[in-house]
């Protein structure tokens, strides 16, 4: 089956203000950590180093959604950015380190997009169960092309069905995951099998 193309939707933004670091010892990361601060890079045309708030990063963080994020720093300089990496605490799972990725015009870029599933598929009005197998896929593209989520129409997914990542499309972006990963399926339920079972057996008497 071919889901549709995803639609176009809009990014949101995080606005993040930090400063610049000049001091780059693990003596000095501590002592910002210990102020309640979070060490970051971001990493572009040059890499920056600066500090921001904890708090500050919690609404970009902690949630499912793709974000951009804006960060303005004390030089005056602003950059559009994506969150790279992010390092926990193995402790205290507060966040030790964060690296973005800066967007530069005409420099593809790697961004891993959540997925928006929309439709109710043929095999869960049969009766069958919605399994989701992926939340996200990672794909290529340039900053413009970004978006917060790819949409997949599963209406037509019937019961025992598969959409691998090969079914989706997308418009400029190339997806990188492996293209026979399956990324939803419809399942028989228990009540369901037991109810073709006993209606095998009725038409066998």
């Amino acid at each position: 089956m071919r889901p549709a193309l995803n639609k176009n939707n809009v990014m949101k933004n995080v606005i993040i203000e930090g400063k610049l670091r000049t001091e780059l010892g693990k003596k000095a990361t501590r002592k910002l950590r210990t102020e309640g601060e979070v060490p970051c890079v971001i990493y572009g045309n040059e890499n920056i180093h600066f500090s921001a708030p904890a708090l500050s990063f919690r609404p970009l963080v902690y949630t499912p959604d793709f974000q951009l994020a804006e960060i303005k720093l004390d030089n005056g300089k602003t950059h559009r950015c994506i969150l790279k990496d992010i390092q926990f605490d193995p402790v205290t799972d507060k966040i030790n380190h964060i690296d973005f990725l800066e967007l530069v015009e005409g420099r593809k870029l790697m961004a891993t997009l959540p997925l928006k599933f929309v439709g109710t598929p043929e095999g869960v009005k049969a009766g069958g169960r919605l399994e989701i197998k992926l939340k996200s896929l990672k794909v290529r593209t340039l900053p413009e092309h970004l978006q917060e989520y790819i949409e997949v129409n599963i209406e037509s997914l019937a019961l025992n069905g598969n959409i691998r990542v090969e079914d989706v499309k997308t418009e400029n972006m190339e997806i990188t995951n492996s293209p026979r990963i399956p990324i939803a399926s419809v399942v028989m339920t228990r009540a369901l099998r037991q109810a073709e079972s006993e209606e095998a057996k009725a038409a066998k008497k």
